[in-house]
């Protein structure tokens, strides 16, 4: 059976942390804001996508994508007041096959490869499940309730990309679950209802814009990894 791609990917942040005038997944890189690169890059890998924006952002949306003559297909649905909800959103709004893989993406990681977004989806076709993660370089301590550190071991320890690529029935029944303040991510979200995930290799380049100076090293990936 031809299994189909979807993706939704999340774009609700305020920008608290980036600052400045626009909230980072539409400041302009490469000349185009971050999101529509976003957007791009899971239409060219064969994905039907669906972003999920505040609504306060639509009209702001809509003028930016007639700006930059925006025309990639895709379609918009509201988020929620979490990334749960807004994820949860986002699955209402797809109509596909219990056999189909979506991907869940943040709209702020606008250079996840070609190569990684196949292997997500065909690990995903294959095993239900595929995380990307990439090697901890830093050293890493725990803060305990008392306020004392604890070294952890890094080399046991990986650090999660997205996008997170499920088998699509899978994800919609774990989504069902009552909301969790420990839900972190979609992996959470599926481990909750007791399905183990599969990790894969993810990609340092696959950066997430959080702060002004993302932009910087996204601009020189982006240049130099055409």
């Amino acid at each position: 059976m031809n299994v189909a791609r979807y993706a939704i990917i999340v774009a609700g942040g305020s920008g608290s942390r980036f600052g400045g005038p626009l909230p980072k997944q539409f400041c302009l890189l490469g000349g185009k804001p971050v999101l529509m690169h976003t957007i791009e890059k899971f239409v060219n890998a064969g994905a039907v996508a669906t972003v999920v924006l505040p609504s306060a952002q639509f009209e702001l949306w809509r003028n930016l994508c007639h700006q930059h003559n925006f025309t990639v297909p895709h379609s918009v649905v509201a988020g929620g007041d979490t990334r749960y909800q807004s994820v949860k959103n986002g699955l209402l709004s797809i109509a596909c096959r219990d056999s189909d893989v979506i991907a869940v993406h943040d709209g702020v990681r606008p250079l996840a490869s070609d190569t990684l977004l196949n292997r997500a989806y065909t690990v995903a076709a294959e095993r239900g499940t595929a995380i990307p993660v990439i090697d901890v370089t830093d050293s890493v301590r725990q803060i305990g309730s008392d306020g004392c550190s604890r070294q952890l071991l890094r080399s046991s320890l990986r650090a999660v990309q997205t996008p997170q690529a499920f088998n699509a029935r899978l994800l919609r029944e774990a989504y069902n679950s009552e909301f969790s303040p420990l839900f972190t991510d979609d992996a959470s979200v599926v481990e909750h209802g007791g399905t183990p995930v599969s990790l894969i290799d993810g990609e340092t380049t696959n950066i997430k814009i959080t702060h002004p100076i993302d932009l910087i090293v996204a601009q020189y990936i982006l240049d130099n990894h055409a």
